[in-house]
């Protein structure tokens, strides 16, 4: 049988026309571990200022050798989804550990924060419900909302970012709503701001609704400890529920979870569709994720290197003459207006030996293209006089500073 000709002729044609107005993204093979330098196919060795990898924990050795050990003695998979034959005793362990972590009764693990946050709102959320999302949000909690919806026939509403007055009106013209629902990054990622959660939980109460919290650029990051948005405002323990990865600050192979009460995670394990359809969380990342979460609870040292790195190149790149978005996180954004012109930057960085991501639409909003940096643990100051330095050489050659 022929393959559909049309088909791949209108994809293609998408493609085309992605590339003439130069907003095609292009792939770029490494050949290396994660971390601050890495080998990349083509080019040598770069400079790394793309990376999630914020403790510098894709290589700790600690880490490294506790997933080659789970491999060993688990084998290479689950073969099964979690109620039937996929669950094994460090799934338990991580779980027990994450919830310890973060400071919540339970937590269960995902194959990825995106699975995580899909099966939590699709399971919980019911006819008559009002849920309301930050306009910043993640698209993993803007599908999840989206998919909901479609399932349940629940409420769903979006309130300006970070503006707690509109939060406000909006739970309150919902004040027949069975159950209300706030959901907020922890971080968002694409601004590296810290969501109001002092602000947002006193709200809540007020209103007698939920907060769920996603902190996947929160974990490892913030708070003395690193154990996220909660611990930094002095709030730990305090969010009805809690999701994040494991795939950035605690180590970077995969996986994600929900934590949250014992019931939650129980009646997830029961009815959520991503555990129930899908292989579980392999034992090899459990064991590698463990490993990060013990490591780091020895070592909160990492996370003041993080935050010294991140105020350190925030200065620096001040000084140079660009004007990154305002914040204390290890996103730094560096506003350059269009797509085009974010990735001609990022491929000219490259040129200089400093791997660093160029963003615009879709993923942030027209005219707001960017230059995304994220520091690592791992940089050393050389390291971030060297992207400084390649930083001078581009924007002004491009006339941005």
């Amino acid at each position: 049988m022929a393959l559909n000709r049309q088909f791949d002729d209108d994809i293609s044609a998408g493609i085309d026309k992605l590339k003439a107005d130069r907003v095609y993204k292009k792939l770029n093979y490494i050949d290396s571990p994660q971390r601050a330098r890495v080998m990349m196919e083509g080019r040598g060795e770069v400079l790394n200022l793309s990376s999630n990898n914020y403790l510098g924990l894709c290589d700790e050795p600690a880490v490294v050798r506790a997933g080659v050990d789970g491999l060993e003695k688990f084998g290479a998979g689950t073969g099964s989804v979690r109620f039937i034959c996929g669950t094994f005793t460090v799934h338990r362990e991580l779980e027990d550990a994450i919830a310890a972590f973060v400071g919540t009764p339970a937590s269960l693990s995902y194959v990825s924060a995106w699975n995580a946050n899909e099966g939590l709102t699709a399971t919980v959320v019911e006819p008559g419900d009002f849920v309301l999302s930050d306009a910043l949000n993640h698209a993993s909690i803007i599908d999840s909302l989206r998919l909901a919806k479609a399932i349940t026939k629940c409420t769903t509403a979006v309130y300006a970012h970070a503006d707690m007055s509109d939060l406000t009106a909006k739970l309150e013209s919902a004040r027949d709503a069975k159950r209300r629902i706030i959901w907020t990054d922890g971080v968002f990622s694409m601004e590296g701001s810290i969501t109001p959660l002092p602000d947002i939980l006193d709200i809540a109460r007020e209103h007698d609704a939920i907060v769920v919290v996603d902190d996947s650029h929160g974990t490892g990051v913030l708070g003395d400890t690193g154990r996220g948005t909660a611990e930094h405002f002095g709030l730990a323990g305090e969010v009805d529920v809690i999701t994040s990865t494991l795939g950035k600050a605690l180590g970077g192979a995969a996986g994600g979870f929900v934590a949250g009460p014992e019931s939650l995670c129980d009646m997830l394990t029961q009815r959520s569709r991503p555990q129930l359809f899908s292989n579980a969380l392999p034992p090899t990342v459990a064991a590698s994720a463990l490993a990060a979460i013990r490591f780091l609870e020895a070592n909160p040292d990492r996370v003041r290197k993080l935050r010294g790195n991140a105020s350190y190149f925030r200065g620096q790149i001040t000084e140079a003459g660009f004007k990154p978005l305002a914040g204390e996180t290890p996103i730094v954004p560096i506003i350059v207006g269009e797509t085009a012109t974010a990735i001609r930057m990022s491929d000219m960085l490259l040129d200089e030996g400093v791997f660093v991501t160029g963003f615009g639409f879709p993923v942030v909003p027209q005219g707001q293209a960017r230059i995304r940096c994220q520091l690592s643990a791992a940089h050393s100051r050389d390291d971030i006089d060297e992207a400084i330095a390649a930083f001078r050489r581009v924007g002004g050659k491009l006339g941005i500073i």
